[in-house]
């Protein structure tokens, strides 16, 4: 069976697929929580978001009062999250004292998860 990068393709299908070079890359993010009040725990989210948009980025994801996992890609289509961003958002979480476990993962494929 041929893999994704020996398939011939159009480039509009490709374009559709979101394969070769439309491949939009992300990372992932997870991170732990001290205890925390309520107010803090919504600043957090607040500034997470202001920080993220701010470099053009959207994030999804889950948790709950202690952990999170989320997914931070580019906002816009067919562009991808870089380097930099990934590291920008490293060093933001590493400035927040009361989370104890932070682990930003390497750009990977936004769609397809490789």
């Amino acid at each position: 069976m041929k893999t994704t990068n020996q398939v011939k393709r159009s480039n509009r299908l490709n374009k559709k697929l979101y394969v070769q070079e439309y491949t939009v890359l992300g990372f992932e993010v997870s991170f732990k929580f001290t205890d925390i009040d309520e107010k803090t725990f919504d600043n957090f989210f607040s500034d997470i978001i202001a920080f993220v948009e701010s470099r053009h980025l959207i994030l999804g994801g889950a948790g709950g009062s202690d952990s999170f996992v989320i997914y931070v890609s580019s906002y816009g289509r067919y562009v991808s999250a870089t380097e930099q961003d990934r590291s920008a958002f490293e060093q933001w979480l590493a400035e927040r004292d009361f989370i104890t476990e932070s682990n930003v993962a390497s750009l990977s494929d936004a769609y397809y998860g490789v």
